[in-house]
């Protein structure tokens, strides 16, 4: 089998998918076309491979033939030295994974002149044949014959056959193998504090003395030990249970030896495999496992962070419509930007409501000025520092204008990552004549109408909807956020001649320099008339054609089926359906029932099959759909407005700002994100927080705990109202599912304005709900 049809083959049971599939997918990805492409025009090609399956087969791919480079390399080196066998090749070739690969090759692996070397160099490699072959001799009476001036004594000899037998046990793929699988059932993993480190290290205090079985760590837990742990405030170490799983690692070791008699030889075997055990191997099991754990929870955390990204890229927008944007501040004041429908920054003012100036009215007098000027019909309202303040301003502001007057829709709007991109080049080019605090208004208004547009010009990693973000692989996490975002742009699709370059630059088949180079021909030639233009633009040529016309839309255009996800590819499929109907497109898109008689079976061709007819037929009955919900915001209640405010029974409604492996974070409004455990969630079991929210989502609590020294606050979204902490522990404790589902039990962070260290709302370092909850506020069960 070749190497391709092996990958295919491997990639394909992993996915679930035929390795046709798959060799069909690596074909066009090889050929430069994206997932998105693939996945939405490539149907038929693919048998219907989704994005999902795309993304891990990309992966895969780069994995697997990562894997099969190294492979060659330690053929080549193994060939080279005159050691490789039939027996080893096959080996080598059946290695599934690259540690596999590296245990093989680990004793033909060229390495420093060890203790091994050296006894093999003064000639005591026969004495552990010796030892090895009569196990009746007494390896003493069997040393006596190796003592020379480079040897000097007994003791040296028996150290050196040692020294050898060791090597070899520590570089025996089967043994490391077994000896790794086992550790990886029944390790333990144990965290100490070090002496002295008990008050710098005071928020690691749950894992002072904490032990736990490795297979059980959950990813935010290992992730806060690993940072205690490089912090220098506790000591990990993963091994066995020393009562029971130390013999037993011992015995395995041992039985390469074949040392089951009761021989001198065999008794000293037993202790040689012990002192390799204890000297050698236990060492170096800690380290890969320790190893695997941190990548088990780099990659939890990673997709943690994706998911929650792409639903928070995907939240519903409130749509086309003036805005003005409040960035609330108290001795700064309150900065204020308008757009019009189309996000253009229309108006700027400060206000200062607040102390010191105190000048209330004049804010009031100048928010209805701006909302009669420029017929506001939303108001975006940062959630930072005085945002509760800010919003009682704008309630008690619109309840002053005249009877009949359309009052604008007031929404609290995350404002995360709004400073990082006010500070940005982007900005800087966007607005150059602008205040930086002034920018952030703007950005605050432009993500209620719409997210994905705005946040696309921020780096992910600022937007703060991660778990311990900066303790993961940077580039890892980078190139997943960054799938995150491609397939949220090309799923919702771009209004060509409105969309920033940001925007465009996550189109499918462009990128930053042909974004830029679309946003300076429609600035200099005037907007697209139609797609077809686009091959006008310098450096865009037929195959970034291919790759990013779906993707983009023409309103009102000359051609209808400009402003549908239709490919031009397909346009002529698409007219002969319109054709088929007896009506022209605008008509049927006003009345999209004129589609539902016909058969897909009718239209599909040897160029064409079905999945495309289906699609075609479906963005007919409604051009240019936009996957995302309909827009709705939380109400937060009258009178709580900060941490002290709030009371256990307590019933609230809240954004979900965040979503970790063991709970959701709501905004309530106070400035403290509260948490709703795992297990508060639902009245059924919940295993994944995902299963029943998502960042953006609105929800219903009610308060269980509140813990103002520490700023935590504990929710339910039970039925019955949840219990409290105390009262959640015990159910735990008692669960007859015998589950353990560790996490805080009440969490809480100050506002923050966003950026890489912040808490929730723009990064997870500081100690805000991620911070607190994961390092501080957890507690074991």
């Amino acid at each position: 089998m070749d190497r391709a049809t092996r990958i295919n083959q491997t990639i394909g049971t992993e996915i679930g998918a035929a390795a046709a599939q798959v060799a069909a997918a690596v074909r066009l990805l090889d050929e430069g076309a994206t997932v998105p492409f693939v996945a939405r025009y490539r149907k038929e090609v693919t048998g219907g491979l989704d994005d999902t399956q795309l993304r891990t087969l990309a992966d895969r791919l780069g994995y697997l033939r990562e894997m099969d480079d190294r492979r060659d390399a330690i053929l080549k080196s193994i060939s080279e030295q005159g050691k490789l066998t039939d027996d080893l090749s096959r080996a080598i070739a059946g290695a599934a994974t690259k540690a596999q690969l590296e245990d093989i090759y680990l004793p033909y692996k060229p390495k420093r002149r060890t203790k091994a070397m050296i006894a093999r160099e003064n000639g005591l490699e026969p004495l552990r044949d010796a030892i090895l072959s009569n196990r009746a001799a007494d390896p003493e009476v069997l040393a006596a014959a190796y003592v020379t001036e480079a040897v000097p004594t007994v003791k040296d000899a028996l150290n050196g056959a040692r020294d050898i037998l060791t090597e070899e046990l520590a570089e025996n793929a089967g043994l490391l193998g077994d000896l790794r699988t086992f550790l990886q059932r029944e390790a333990i993993l144990t965290s100490r504090v070090v002496e002295g480190q008990e008050e710098k290290g005071a928020k690691f205090s749950d894992y002072f003395a904490h032990t736990e079985r490795w297979a059980d760590v959950p990813s935010h837990r290992a992730l806060a030990m690993m940072r205690a742990w490089k912090e220098g405030v506790v000591q990990l170490d993963i091994g066995p249970d020393p009562e029971t799983g130390q013999p037993r690692c011992e015995a395995m070791v041992a039985a390469r030896l074949e040392t089951n008699g009761t021989g001198p030889g065999d008794t000293w075997l037993r202790t040689v495999a012990s002192w390799t055990w204890r000297v050698k191997l236990a060492t170096s099991m800690m380290l890969d496992l320790m190893a695997d754990l941190r990548a088990r929870a780099q990659d939890e955390a990673i997709a943690v962070f994706a998911r929650n990204l792409k639903d928070l890229l995907l939240a519903a927008p409130a749509g086309a419509r003036p805005t003005l944007g409040l960035d609330p501040g108290i001795r700064t004041g309150v900065k204020a930007a308008v757009i019009d429908a189309t996000g253009k920054l229309v108006a700027t003012e400060t206000l200062y409501p607040f102390q010191p100036k105190n000048d209330l009215r004049g804010a009031q007098g100048a928010i209805m000025a701006l909302i009669a000027r420029h017929g506001i019909q939303l108001i975006a309202i940062g959630n930072g520092t005085a945002s509760r303040e800010t919003e009682k301003l704008v309630a008690d502001t619109l309840a002053m204008l005249p009877p009949g007057v359309q009052k604008p829709t007031k929404v609290i709007v995350s404002e995360a990552g709004a400073s990082v991109y006010s500070a940005s080049e982007l900005a800087a080019r966007e607005f150059p004549d602008l205040d930086v605090s002034l920018r952030g208004a703007v950005s605050i208004a432009r993500r209620l109408q719409d997210p994905l547009a705005e946040l696309v010009k921020i780096e992910p990693k600022s937007i703060g909807v991660g778990q311990y973000q900066h303790d993961v692989d940077q580039h890892r996490l980078a190139r997943s956020l960054e799938a995150v975002v491609e397939d949220a742009v090309n799923a919702v699709g771009v209004d060509l001649n409105t969309a920033s370059a940001p925007l465009l630059a996550h189109v499918s088949g462009l990128g930053p320099g042909l974004a830029e180079a679309i946003v300076f021909h429609r600035d200099t030639h005037g907007a697209f008339a139609s797609r077809q233009d686009l091959l006008k633009v310098s450096r865009l040529g037929p195959r970034a054609f291919e790759q990013c016309a779906g993707f983009l839309r023409i309103r009102d255009g000359a051609e209808p089926l400009d402003a549908s996800s239709v490919h031009p590819e397909a346009y002529d499929l698409a007219r002969r359906i319109v054709a088929a109907c007896g009506r022209d497109l605008r008509t049927i898109q006003a009345d999209p029932k004129l589609l539902r008689g016909l058969s897909p079976d009718r239209f599909a061709d040897d160029r064409f099959g079905l999945p495309t007819v289906r699609d075609i037929l479906s963005e007919l009955e409604k051009p240019g759909r936009d996957p995302r919900p309909t827009f709705k915001t939380a109400t937060f209640a009258e009178g709580v407005n900060d941490i002290k405010d709030l009371k256990p029974g307590m019933r609230l409604e809240g954004t979900v700002t965040n979503v970790a492996a063991f709970g959701a974070f709501v905004d309530i409004g106070v400035h403290q994100d509260g948490l709703v455990h795992v297990s508060q969630l639902s009245d059924r079991f919940v295993k994944d927080p995902h299963e029943v929210v998502k960042a953006g989502d609105v929800v219903q609590v009610r308060v269980t705990e509140v813990d103002v020294p520490r700023k935590r606050i504990g929710l339910s979204m039970k039925k019955d109202g949840g219990t409290s902490a105390r009262e959640d522990r015990a159910a735990r404790d008692s669960d007859p599912r015998g589950n353990r589902r560790d996490g805080p039990r009440g969490a809480g962070k100050p506002a923050a304005k966003g950026g890489a260290s912040a808490g929730p709302k723009g990064g997870n370092d500081s100690p805000g709900a991620l911070g607190a909850a994961l390092l501080n506020a957890f507690k074991k069960n």
